[in-house]
């Protein structure tokens, strides 16, 4: 297996912050991303490479492992398990106890391949070949809120093969969902990784969203606020009319049953739409208009 630098495929140095990983990865995926390479095929490589080093080094333990065992990071845990088991019993590479030896990324390499290339003997397969699964991935998908508002299915495109999902009503922004066995190829006949699609929800309404339910702000008029009257207001499935009471005070709000957003995986359920009238005074009124509103306030004395 072909040493990949992970650090180099993300433009950043070895000792990179969190931060930076993921400025660096958000940066490169824009740029490589297949949607704007189409038939680009150096481009769809470069971006399987992004998100295969974005997925190693934002995770913490994966990045430990890399950064020790390089090539082989994936076999840590069985190379330490295997360490553990002959300490103290012969060793490796020379003799002595597994615990008391200093060991080059070449002495990993050499121990992988005599653990894991094929000799001796295997609960599977009558020979020493333990099985692995493959690297995970992950992938960002970019959405409008209105195309979340029902359920859908969409092509993704990761580069080396197509996908078809269907991609649940509600999602939220942020949300990451586990494809099984998109991920990477096995080793030795294991199985294959999960792809981790995380989705990202541009609001491209009018409204608020807090998890399933919608806000937003109405201008009324004073007139309206004090007399009473009809509002009509637009909601993601279409117009209603609202009926305004006498007196409503400014900031009065307002619950629109089920005229939110659909519920994940809860089909036929919905959040709530709350409006908030914000009443709007009237400007550069008229000598008549302030004589009128003069004798308004003496009424009310």
């Amino acid at each position: 297996m072909e040493f990949i630098d992970y650090y180099k495929i993300l433009e950043i140095a070895e000792n990179a912050s969190e931060a930076e990983i993921k400025k660096a990865y958000r940066k490169l995926a824009r740029k490589y991303h297949p949607d704007l390479n189409p038939d680009n095929k150096e481009a769809q490589q470069k971006f399987q490479q992004i998100n295969e080093a974005n997925e190693v080094l934002s995770d913490p333990e994966k990045r430990k492992k890399y950064d020790k065992y390089g090539k082989d990071w994936q076999h840590a845990d069985a190379f330490e398990e295997a360490k553990r088991n002959q300490s103290g019993a012969g060793g490796y590479a020379g003799g002595g106890p597994f615990e008391d030896q200093q060991y080059s990324e070449s002495d990993f390499s050499d121990f992988f391949e005599s653990m894991f290339g094929g000799s001796g003997y295997s609960r599977t397969s009558g020979r020493n070949r333990y099985q692995f699964k493959g690297q995970d991935y992950n992938a960002t998908l970019r959405l409008n809120l209105t195309d979340i508002l029902s359920t859908q299915k969409q092509t993704i495109d990761l580069g080396s093969k197509k996908i078809r999902i269907t991609i649940p009503a509600g999602v939220e922004d942020g949300q990451t969902i586990k494809i099984k066995g998109y991920g990477g190829e096995g080793s030795n006949g294991g199985p294959k990784g999960h792809l981790y699609l995380t989705f990202e929800v541009i609001n491209n309404t009018q409204f608020q969203r807090v998890g399933n339910d919608l806000y937003k702000t109405e201008e009324i008029s004073l007139y309206k606020a004090l007399l009473g009257g009809e509002l009509e207001i637009s909601t993601l499935t279409g117009k209603v009319k609202l009926k305004i009471k006498p007196e409503t005070q400014n900031d009065y709000k307002i619950k629109l049953s089920g005229k939110g957003m659909p519920k994940y995986k809860k089909e036929g359920e919905f959040g709530d739409l709350y409006v908030t009238y914000k009443v709007k005074m009237p400007q550069n009124l008229s000598e008549r208009e302030k004589e009128l509103f003069q004798e308004l306030s003496k009424i009310r004395k």
